[in-house]
């Protein structure tokens, strides 16, 4: 029996060997683990921050996009002015008074529409997230705007009833 216990014994060492090697191992892959988790946890980290960056530079973007809208339509708004100025000093006596009349007030009223648009869209609200960009200020493109269509205003007094 002495036999026996002797074998018993030497198994025994022998698993308890084999799983103190499997816990050495499991030890391993937990150190492991926990590196490429705290490589995760650092990527996620640099992904937030970059995609919270994107995210403000776009609501910059969008302020730099309703300024140039602001733009075009001031400056269609100009050159509609010129149109209607141009249309009727260069139709005078060519057409009916009535006609060029009539496409020169059209221009210049096509030019104070542009004018009061640009404002209307330039005040839209932007949606969060607020950009790090300021905007112009909004009484002064008022202002601009309010002072082009008063142009417009004594520029079609003046198409209609003479002088150019």
């Amino acid at each position: 029996m002495a036999d026996n216990d002797s074998k018993i014994a030497a198994q025994v060492g022998a698993a308890a060997k084999g799983v103190a090697k499997q816990a050495e191992e499991v030890r391993k892959s937990a150190t492991q683990l926990e590196a490429s988790a705290g490589a995760v946890e650092r990527s996620t980290d640099y992904l937030t921050e970059s995609a919270d960056r994107r995210t403000v530079l776009s609501a910059d973007r969008t302020v730099l996009a309703a300024e140039r809208t602001y733009a075009a339509w001031i400056r269609t708004g100009l050159v509609a002015l010129a149109s209607g100025i141009g249309a009727k000093a260069l139709t005078a006596g060519q057409l009916p008074a009535w006609l060029a009349i009539t496409s020169s007030a059209a221009m210049i009223l096509f030019s104070m529409f542009c004018f009061l648009a640009a404002v209307w869209r330039n005040l839209q609200s932007i949606a969060p997230p607020e950009p790090t960009m300021k905007r112009l200020p909004s009484i002064v493109l008022i202002l601009f705007s309010l002072l082009l269509s008063a142009v417009s205003l004594a520029t079609l007094y003046v198409a209609v009833f003479g002088f150019i």
